[in-house]
């Protein structure tokens, strides 16, 4: 799909702040509201605004322990892969999976409140995962940079 300069400037504030009202942004445009609820109606139907959510801190509500966790299979078959992935899926403390080249099959971001409760969820939840071979977990020690905004 092709943006142009009003899109990109639309999705950017949305990005910013969802909740904001067509006519806040229209003002912010230099548009009328219909034609900002049009816009916005548009990229929902294409599937480029997916979702809105409401981003929580962490720390208020105490799963403030950020570590990452590389995986590797035993092995790489197709059924092993399925498995795993719809295994690691329901477990809510993995906020982020992605299947990555390299050393390791995995990458996990998890979010717990400390390293007793990873402890926990490593030997309660993800080990017993099958066809695991190894994992190798690094642990945030201070976030420097996060956001949820796609640069246009």
């Amino acid at each position: 799909m092709n943006f142009d300069p009003i899109d990109k400037k639309l999705l950017k504030l949305l990005q910013v702040n969802s909740k904001q009202t067509n006519k806040e942004l229209s003002s912010k445009l230099n548009l009328s509201v219909t034609a900002v609820y049009e816009r916005i109606k548009k990229l929902e139907k294409e599937g480029v605004i997916s979702n809105y959510v409401a981003l929580i801190q962490k720390e208020k509500i105490n799963k403030n322990f950020v570590a990452f966790c590389h995986i590797k299979l035993v092995q790489h078959t197709q059924d092993y892969v399925i498995k795993f992935e719809k295994e690691v899926a329901n477990l809510a403390e993995v906020m982020e999976c992605y299947h990555i080249s390299g050393d390791y099959d995995y990458l996990l971001k998890v979010i717990v409140s400390d390293m007793e409760a990873f402890r926990e969820f490593m030997v309660n939840k993800l080990t017993s995962i099958n066809h695991i071979g190894s994992t190798h977990s690094m642990f945030v020690i201070n976030e420097v940079k996060h956001t949820t905004a796609i640069n246009m």
